[in-house]
This record gives C-alpha cells, sequence and structure tokens, in this order.
C-alpha cells in the first residue's frame, strides 16, 4: 500500500530553506529504508489528478532519477535496484505510469512517457515487459480513446525508441510500431498535436526501420508520409519531419536515388522561403548528404558500417542547383552575429554546408562560387561584401592546391586590404579567412605556401595592426597568427622568416591579453594559446634569447595573479582561468628551453623560482589551474631530471591531492601522468614515495566511482615506476598484474559497434601492453624470473588483440614492442610459449609492412629478439 506523500513533496520545493531541507531529508531517507514502496507512493501521485500539479511534477522527477543516471556507475546500482524489487509491486508501477498517459494534465504525461521509457530501457533488453508494446498499440487502436492519450503514447514511442536498441524488438513489433507512428502523422485523422508527436517518435524510431527500408514499398510509403509532413502548415511539424529526413540521409543514404528531385524541391523551398527553424534543418539535410560522401571517399564506407555501400555523387548531380541556393543563404546574415559564439543561423549554416559541399566534389565547386565572390566583393552593401569573403573562406578545403593558389594570390592582398574595411562583420569573416587560409594553404615544410619572404612581413603588419580591432576581430586575427605560426614550424630554413617578427607578436599578444574589453569573449585565452602556439613553433636556435626574455616577464605576471583581490566567485574564477593560461604559457617555455642542451641551464637557473610558484597556485584551489600547473610540473621534471628530486618533501601532497580527486577526473588523470613524468626524471630517486602513490593508483582502480578514462593512464603509470625503481617493484606486482589481467579481461568484452567503447578500448589495450613493458625491462637486469608466471597470459593477450581488426596502430606499436620486451628480458624461458603461439609471425610480417618506420623498427628488434630466443 503507497504512503500518503504529497505534503512532503510540496514542503521540498519551498521557499522557506528550513522547511525544504526537512522534506527533502524525509524523501531521502524512505527511499533509503524502503525503495519499492518509495517508488510506488510516487507513481501513485503521478497518477492522481486529484493531486497539485507541483506535487505531482516532482514526484515524476524524482521517479526517473531513481532509475537512470549519466554516470554509468550510478547507472548500473540504479537498475540493480530496480531489479531486485517484486515483480507484484513493479506490475503495479507500471501499470500506474500507463494509466497516466491518459491524465488530463499535459506535464504528468509528458513525464509518465519518460519514466515508462526509462523501465523499458531496463527491462526490454531483459526479455521482460514483453506486454508494453502492445498496451501502447492499443492506445492508439481504439477508437473512443482522447487525442491526449494518443499523444503520450506516440511521445512514449518516441521516448522507448530513444532508450533501446533496435535489436531489443522483434521485426513485427517494430512493424507495428512504425505503422502507430507513421499513421499518427496523418493529416486527415488527426490534429496537430498527435502529428507533432508521432513526427518526433519517428525521428527516434528510424534507426528500427532498417528492413522497412529495404523493403521498396514500405520505404515508399515512410518517404512518402515524411515528404507530405514536410509541407504541413505547421512549422513545427515541419521542422520535425526536416529533421526526420536528416536522419534518413545519414542513416538510409543508400535508398535515396529514387527520392532526391523530390528532396531537394521540398529542401530547396524550404531554405528559401520558410522560417528560419526549418530552413536550418533543410541544409542540414543536405549537409548529411555530404557526411555520408566524404565518408565514403575517405574510407569507402558508411558510418553504418556497410562497406558495400555505393557512392550515389548526389552532390555532384545536384551541383548546379545546390551552390546557387547556398550562396543565396550567406546573404541572410544578423546584425549581431558576431557578438554571440553560440548563435546559429541560415547565413552560417549554408556557410558550413558549402565547406562541406566543397570538400565533397573538390575542384567543381571553384568556378560555381567564384562569380558570386567577384561579383559581391566590392558592392558598397556590406552584407554583399562579408557573404562574399564568406564564401571564399568556406570553400577552401577541398578543391587542389593548384586549383587554389593562384585564386589565393590574387586574393590575398585584397583580403589583407579589408582588414580595414569600415564594417565589423567584413573584418570578422576576412581575419577567419585568413586564418583558413594559413591553415590549409601555409606548409613550408610540406614545399607549398602561397605566404612568401615578400609578403610576410606586409602579412604580420596587418594582423599586428588588426588586433587592436573590436574583440571578436582580435580573436579571429589571433587564429590567423596561430596557422601563421604553426605553418613555420619544422620548415628548415623557411621557419627563419618567422623569427625576426617574434618580438613584435609576443609583445602585442601579451598587450592583447591585458584588454578589458574582452571580457564576454574568448579574446584572452585566443590570445594565450596563440602565444603558445608561436613559441612552440619557432625555430629554438634562433628564437632562445627572445624566449628567454619572455620567461621572467611570464613568472611575475603569475606572481602577480596571487596577490589579487578575491571577494567573489566571479573573481575566483577569472584568476584561475589567468592562472591556467600563465601556467600553459609556462609550460611550452620549459618545453622548448629544456628540449636543447645549449638552453636547459636557464630552465635550471629559474627552476625554484617556477616551483614556488606553482606550489602557491596549487593553493588556490582551482580545477583548472592544477591541470594546467600538473602538466607544466611534468615539463619541469623533465627538464630538470635528477635535480627535481629536491621538490618532492612539498610537491607530493598536491599529487597525492590530484590523485584522490574523482571529482574532477581529469585532473586525477593528467596527475596520474605526471607522476610517471617525475618517475622518469628521478629513477630511483621516487622510491619513498611509491608506497603511497601505488596505494593510490590500486584504490582508483578498484573504485566504481572514478571515471573510466583514468584507468589507462594509471596502468601506463605502473610501467614507468616499474622501470624507474627496478625490482623494488616486487612488492607491487602482485596487485599490479592482477589488476592488469581483469583490464585485458574487460577488453575482450567491449561492444566494437560503439566506436566510444572501441576507442575507450584501445587506450586501455595500449596502457596495459606500456605497464608490461615497463614491468619487464625493470626486473630484466635483475629479477626477469618473477614475469615468468604471466608470460603465458600476456602472450595470450597480444594474440587475442593481433586477431582484431579494429585496433588502433598505437595498440599495434605498444603490442609488437611488449613481444619484444617479452623475449628479451625472460630471454630462454619464452622459447616453448613462442614455438606455441605461431601468431607472432604473421604480426611481425604485418608490422614491418606498414609505412611508419617506427613500426618497422620496432618490429624489426622485436624480431631480432624472438630469433635469439628460438636460437638458445
Amino acid at each position: 500500500m503507497a504512503l500518503e506523500i504529497t505534503q512532503i513533496l510540496l514542503a521540498a520545493q519551498s521557499l522557506d530553506a528550513k522547511s525544504r531541507n526537512e522534506a527533502e531529508g524525509n524523501l531521502r531517507q524512505f527511499q533509503e529504508q524502503n525503495l519499492p514502496l518509495f517508488l510506488l507512493s510516487l507513481s501513485v501521485e503521478l497518477a492522481n489528478n486529484e493531486k497539485p500539479h507541483e506535487s505531482r511534477r516532482l514526484a515524476g522527477i524524482v521517479l526517473k532519477n531513481s532509475l537512470d543516471a549519466k554516470d554509468a556507475m550510478t547507472k548500473e546500482h540504479l537498475v540493480q535496484q530496480w531489479m531486485a524489487i517484486e515483480i507484484s509491486v513493479k506490475s503495479q508501477i507500471k501499470d500506474l505510469l500507463l494509466r497516466t498517459l491518459g491524465s488530463s494534465v499535459q506535464e504528468a504525461r509528458h513525464t509518465s512517457a519518460q519514466v515508462i521509457a526509462k523501465v523499458a530501457s531496463i527491462e526490454i533488453p531483459r526479455k521482460q515487459w514483453p506486454e508494453l508494446i502492445q498496451s501502447l498499440l492499443s492506445n492508439m487502436t481504439q477508437q473512443d480513446n482522447s487525442a491526449a492519450l494518443k499523444q503520450a503514447t506516440l511521445e512514449t514511442f518516441g521516448y522507448v525508441c530513444e532508450e533501446i536498441s533496435h535489436q531489443d524488438l522483434e521485426q513485427v513489433e517494430v512493424n507495428h510500431v512504425l505503422t502507430a507512428v507513421v499513421q499518427g502523422m496523418n493529416l486527415d485523422q488527426h490534429g496537430p498535436e498527435i502529428r507533432l508527436a508521432a513526427t518526433r517518435a519517428l525521428l527516434n524510431a528510424l534507426d528500427f526501420a532498417q528492413s522497412n527500408f529495404e523493403n521498396e514499398m514500405e520505404r515508399n510509403y515512410i518517404m512518402k508520409v515524411v515528404c507530405d509532413t514536410a509541407l504541413s502548415k505547421e512549422a513545427e511539424i515541419r521542422q520535425a519531419a526536416f529533421e526526420c529526413l536528416v536522419s534518413i540521409a545519414s542513416t538510409y543514404y543508400t535508398v535515396l536515388e529514387p527520392y532526391m528531385q523530390t528532396l531537394f524541391q521540398i529542401t530547396s523551398n524550404a531554405v528559401k522561403g520558410d522560417e528560419e527553424t526549418v530552413a536550418l534543418q533543410a541544409i542540414e539535410f543536405w549537409s548529411s548528404i555530404c557526411d555520408e560522401e566524404i565518408e565514403l571517399q575517405e574510407y569507402g564506407i558508411s558510418e553504418t558500417g556497410d562497406s558495400e555501400t555505393v557512392h550515389s555523387h548526389f552532390i555532384e548531380k545536384a551541383l548546379p542547383s545546390l551552390v546557387p541556393m547556398l550562396l543565396e543563404t550567406l546573404l541572410k546574415q544578423e546584425e549581431d552575429q558576431d557578438q554571440d559564439d553560440g548563435i546559429w543561423n541560415i547565413s552560417m549554416a549554408g556557410g558550413t554546408c558549402l565547406g562541406l559541399v566543397a570538400r565533397t566534389v573538390g575542384d567543381a565547386v571553384v568556378p560555381l562560387v567564384m562569380p558570386f565572390v567577384e561579383a559581391n566583393i566590392v558592392k558598397p552593401d556590406w552584407r554583399c561584401r562579408e557573404a562574399a569573403t564568406y564564401a571564399f573562406g568556406s570553400i577552401l578545403d577541398g578543391p587542389g592546391t593548384e586549383k587554389l593558389a593562384p585564386l589565393v594570390n590574387a586574393g590575398l592582398d585584397f583580403l589583407l586590404t579589408a582588414m580595414k574595411d569600415g564594417n565589423n562583420h567584413v573584418k570578422d569573416t576576412t581575419a577567419w579567412t585568413l586564418s583558413r587560409i594559413f591553415e590549409l594553404l601555409h606548409c613550408p615544410a610540406g614545399g607549398f605556401s602561397v605566404i612568401s619572404p615578400e609578403n610576410l612581413h606586409r602579412i604580420v603588419a596587418v594582423l599586428l595592426e588588426s588586433i587592436n580591432d573590436a574583440p571578436h576581430v582580435a580573436e579571429k586575427v589571433c587564429g590567423a597568427i596561430y596557422y601563421l605560426a604553426q605553418g613555420y614550424e619544422n620548415a628548415g630554413a623557411s621557419s627563419s622568416l618567422m623569427t625576426p617578427c617574434l618580438p613584435n607578436i609576443i609583445s602585442q599578444l601579451l598587450r592583447t591579453t591585458e584588454r578589458t574589453d574582452g571580457s564576454d569573449s574568448r579574446l584572452r585565452s585566443s590570445a594565450y594559446e596563440t602565444l603558445n602556439e608561436v613559441l612552440r613553433s619557432s625555430n629554438i636556435v634562433e628564437s632562445s634569447q627572445i624566449i628567454t626574455e619572455l620567461l621572467p616577464v611570464i613568472i611575475h605576471k603569475l606572481g602577480q595573479t596571487l596577490d589579487l583581490q578575491i571577494v567573489s566567485s566571479d573573481d575566483r574564477e577569472k584568476q584561475g582561468d589567468l592562472q591556467a593560461s600563465l601556467c600553459g604559457v609556462l609550460q611550452v617555455i620549459i618545453q622548448k628551453l629544456g628540449s636543447a642542451d645549449e638552453t636547459k641551464p636557464i630552465i635550471l637557473r629559474s627552476a625554484d623560482s617556477i616551483m614556488i610558484l606553482f606550489l602557491r597556485v596549487f593553493a588556490c584551489r582551482s580545477s583548472t589551474v592544477h591541470e594546467e600547473a600538473m602538466l607544466a610540473i611534468g615539463a619541469l621534471a623533465y627538464a630538470c631530471g635528477p635535480e627535481f628530486g629536491k621538490y618532492m618533501p612539498e610537491l607530493y601532497k598536491y599529487l597525492e591531492m590530484g590523485l584522490q580527486n574523482f571529482e574532477e577526473y581529469q585532473v586525477c588523470a593528467i596527475t596520474t601522468g605526471v607522476v610517471g613524468d617525475i618517475c622518469r626524471a628521478l629513477d630511483d630517486q621516487i622510491i619513498p614515495y611509491c608506497d603511497g602513490i601505488m596505494t593510490h593508483l590500486i584504490r582508483n582502480l578498484q573504485s566504481g566511482e572514478l571515471n573510466r578514462s583514468v584507468k589507462p593512464p594509471i596502468f601506463s603509470c605502473f610501467g614507468d615506476i616499474a622501470l624507474a625503481i627496478g625490482e623494488q617493484f616486487l612488492k607491487y606486482i602482485e596487485s599490479a598484474i592482477t589488476m592488469m589481467q581483469s583490464a585485458a579481461l574487460l577488453c575482450a568484452q567491449i561492444d566494437d559497434s560503439d566506436e566510444e567503447l572501441m576507442e575507450y578500448g584501445n587506450q586501455l589495450k595500449r596502457s596495459i601492453f606500456e605497464a608490461y613493458s615497463g614491468i619487464l625491462q625493470g626486473f630484466k637486469n635483475s629479477k626477469p624470473e618473477v614475469m615468468l608466471p604471466h608470460a603465458g597470459h600476456l602472450l595470450q593477450f597480444i594474440e587475442v588483440v593481433c586477431r582484431d581488426s579494429q585496433r588502433d596502430e598505437s595498440v599495434t606499436k605498444a603490442a609488437v614492442a611488449v613481444m619484444g620486451d617479452l623475449a628479451d628480458a625472460l630471454g630462454s624461458n619464452t622459447k616453448i610459449l613462442f614455438k606455441d603461439k605461431t601468431f607472432y609471425s604473421d604480426f611481425i610480417g604485418e608490422c614491418l609492412q606498414s609505412d611508419d618506420e617506427q613500426l618497422k623498427e620496432t618490429a624489426n628488434w622485436t624480431q631480432v629478439m624472438i630469433a635469439r630466443v628460438m636460437v638458445s
């Protein structure tokens, strides 16, 4: 029997903090003491039309949050809790939720639809609640059911399809759901609310329609209904229909040929004359087609993984009509679009799509765009000049260098002059276009650049003058300087061209970081990012004096941040951002000066004052700074080598804090990486701190709360520690290997269809191999036999990974390296193992065929090590 909780739910929303806290405490206590009764009581509240809207709303929210969470570990815990509830109680809750779909209150229906989907996400994959789909279908088919119930049911279908996988339903159920949804879109039978809910439900159900789209008759029917719905008189419904077309473009690209003429017509009409929300989706349809065709051109497969996909060249065929349509959108700018980073309008969507078209068809786009550019670039109306510049900048990625170089060479002078245009929009877009030119057509290291020794000084002069412009223009100018500098990195003699410009560029960027008029833009952080790139790309032999003079300036600036008056959280955040930027610059300076024997002493002389500052920055307790300061400390440890040991007594407590920072897990991951840097710098000087470090690392691996992305760096760190302390790692070996073997087991269970999980799996595999490599090398000279019991498991894991065609190249490198380390460290003891595992010769052969010289070199070494074992 459910409990009456109305008053508690109302009190939990009280303006009085005391009442609110007390009520929240009561709800929490009820949830912890009797979860089944708690959930049932919430369901009763949500279902009861007599109850106040406020208590029903909160009941629905709490119910939903009791079934789902963003964090994977918490979510799994909630799922297990639900599974443990008695079937009779769960049935009551589900019946109440289904009943609420017919409520007279829209909000209650909407919340119930969401909660039903959360329950479905737990039960349907486990083949429970088989009657759900049938119950929802009967809501749609019974004639006397209200429009409100049908709308809520369609909404539920949409949410359920969003939550579960298409493999979780039988095909017959999918057919019934699609039929109900598509019929719900019917103009003659239903009002706008039902049609909107049905169209949105179809968007989520499209993934389930694979076999329906393979059947021509069913596909024709679905496409006709969607296209008809895209012409509805209600803008919201038209928008939802175009969202369906966007999804169809990427999911069912292969079957679109018969419909493309119609689709061009309706998207074109929408782009030219419909409301912005609809027009944006119509443009997005063509962006999706571009994405599919780019994918086919680059990888020969579509995102669906179908390697047999035929390239239909839709963009190429539509080009003569599509490009003029997109060019027209560029003239629909908004007056203040350059003031707001988050703004998205037709002009921006059109330019983005034009850029994708350029990447899809390459050279063919140029003759269609250049007449527009030439006709508009000198017109008195700023919109024409801005659109022409935007069009030119948008097509730079795609066509070949030979096609673009003459145009860019002819237009570069014009663009530099346009940086003095009377309109800020034009200057903003011109600076962006220049940055695109420098990013894509300026690569002296690759043997080509539109920048010559003759025009470089004019370019720099114009950029340094324009960096004083309005903040949003100055930010784009920073981008242009960033790519200009980046192009000269590793460019041999050409990199010297930039050196005379460095003092001016650096001083202007520093001045830009101090501007107070750019507080709402990213100007300060852009200026610091650009400064870092300028320093990173510079020729160290020629620029060492300039960078050396900059070092005390940055140290002084960081020192000043510690004396800032902090009276609000906003002040604290600004201080943190500034400190993070300055720590980032110091990291680059340390890496740059530390990279050459001639300049390393400069860092060593300043190391004490730098380290004191970093320790003071840590005391400010800001996670943003913690990350940047840690990275800079890693660079300092590398530069100082064994000398870094004197900082450990003070630094260690901050390393511990970082390793225990589960909430800001990026801090934890970076700290783990820095521990590895310090191990490489200190070797066995790290021993006094190893017990504490290993305790934290093992605890972190065992924790269910820590974000999984921290785990690969931990395994890599095991390797660094073992390599640094050699046989002293013996006391940690059992716990470390146990963790590594568990993780190896996890790698085998990772779902290949999930791209994000696959990437994580690759990181995990690589880090496990790195750990084994470090441990094997660490024990090699004193106690190699310690690793003998684990050699078979390692070789088996390497074999499993080798047979995986989806493995990343970095995993291949780590796998072939650890195989060599195994043979090298354990010698003749591995002869029988390698005799039994013949896979290795094919794997080494594959590596030797690679274009990657480093991989070939490692594979060669591994081959020699194994050959030595086999003849021993």
